[in-house]
């Protein structure tokens, strides 16, 4: 199909589409046939029979739903990929600020509105010739990686991120699905990884089992998320991660190669670092208001708060008064989860003397993380 502009020729849709996509800042736009995605339908129902999903919803929940464009718009001919670089200068923390949560690059502000607003400007010009178009940017209607993939805007790394050439995997992703012939579609791009496994060898909790393939249950991405406690294992190595886990794209080659070309300035609203103090003193509503934009299983702010306590326990001075007044607090909440996740953190900063004012807990659960040895701030055991 072409716009047909007697001043100026005729302009393939497909061409067009990735102007308006690349003058509006995407980093890379591309488009593919509207059907069922394979291999990531087959390769979601694997993972979720074997249980790598952990209780991770979002595509896997309903994998024939996600893989098939028709079951969002019927009809649909086409996707359209376009990919939104989040990547921006972080900032050091405050000199004199109290112990801080660090929050993943993707979160620091909400970078899929960015992205929505660029794709509806791609669904605007195809509905203005008649045509149905819908935006799916982080939803489980639709594996958006397989889309992009397919679309040709990069590769799947060994993490299973796409990596996008000239940008790395710093990229949020979303998809326009539309009745329109935009045309051919456009090649995959060749892996660009080679026998590079850093990511594999880097992650704090070798969540990465096998090239492309992420154990969601060791995660610390999907564990800060998740209603589950946070494991026992994981929380030493969560360290001060409070939202998110960048550490598989910080060590990735050609992510490390795109941070290096200059990423834009820091903006205004962008959350890098979160005061762990003042988070836990924060009201159910006042917690949501602030952080309500991130995933956390269930709407529940209780989820944000038991990393915030695993986090102290990992940065927090044993010595700061405050932060064991905070800890001893949730020590002793009404809410089982909340005990536990303090608890540890009491243990971890070596506070006898506050454990001791608490005594034992009743709840067995609490009891049985009792028995398990804490290693020590300063005294854990050598790589």
């Amino acid at each position: 199909m072409t716009r047909s502009d007697p001043a100026a020729g005729s302009v393939p849709l497909a061409a067009e589409i990735r102007t308006i996509g690349e003058q509006a800042g995407l980093a890379a736009v591309g488009f593919c046939a509207a059907e069922v995605l394979e291999p990531a339908r087959t390769v979601l129902h694997q993972r979720r029979a074997v249980g790598l999903a952990g209780s991770m919803q979002f595509t896997y929940r309903n994998p024939d739903r996600s893989t098939d464009p028709g079951r969002t718009l019927p009809g649909a001919r086409t996707l359209v990929a376009g990919a939104w670089n989040y990547r921006r200068e972080t900032p050091a923390p405050s000199d004199g600020a109290g112990p801080a949560g660090r929050v993943a690059a993707y979160a620091r502000r909400d970078h899929y509105a960015e992205l929505r607003s660029r794709l509806e400007l791609i669904a605007d010009r195809l509905r203005a010739d008649g045509h149905r178009a819908v935006v799916l940017a982080d939803q489980n209607h639709i594996v958006d990686r397989a889309v992009a993939w397919r679309a040709g805007l990069g590769w799947f790394g060994k993490n299973a991120n796409l990596l996008v050439p000239g940008h790395g995997s710093w990229v949020v992703l979303g998809v326009v699905v539309t009745d329109a012939d935009v045309g051919d579609g456009t090649e995959p791009v060749a892996d660009g990884c080679g026998p590079c496994r850093r990511c594999i060898d880097d992650c704090p909790t070798e969540a990465i089992l096998a090239p492309g393939v992420v154990d969601a249950r060791r995660c610390l991405a999907w564990s800060v998320q998740a209603a589950e406690p946070i494991p026992i294992e994981q929380r030493v190595p969560l360290g001060d991660r409070l939202y998110g886990c960048d550490e598989c794209q910080d060590v990735c080659p050609p992510s490390i190669g795109a941070d290096r070309a200059a990423p834009p300035p820091a903006e205004a609203d962008q959350l890098d670092h979160v005061d762990l103090l003042d988070l836990l003193a924060l009201d159910d509503a006042a917690l949501m208001a602030r952080h309500g934009r991130w995933y956390l299983a269930g709407r529940d702010p209780d989820v944000v708060r038991r990393t915030a306590l695993v986090i102290l326990g990992n940065v927090g001075d044993p010595d700061a008064q405050e932060v064991l007044r905070m800890l001893e607090r949730y020590a002793r909440s009404p809410v089982v989860e909340l005990r536990r996740h303090a608890r540890w953190s009491l243990r971890r900063l070596g506070a006898d003397a506050v454990l001791g004012r608490l005594g034992p807990d009743a709840d067995p659960d609490v009891q049985a993380e009792a028995r398990i040895e804490v290693p020590k701030r300063g005294v854990e055991a050598p790589d």
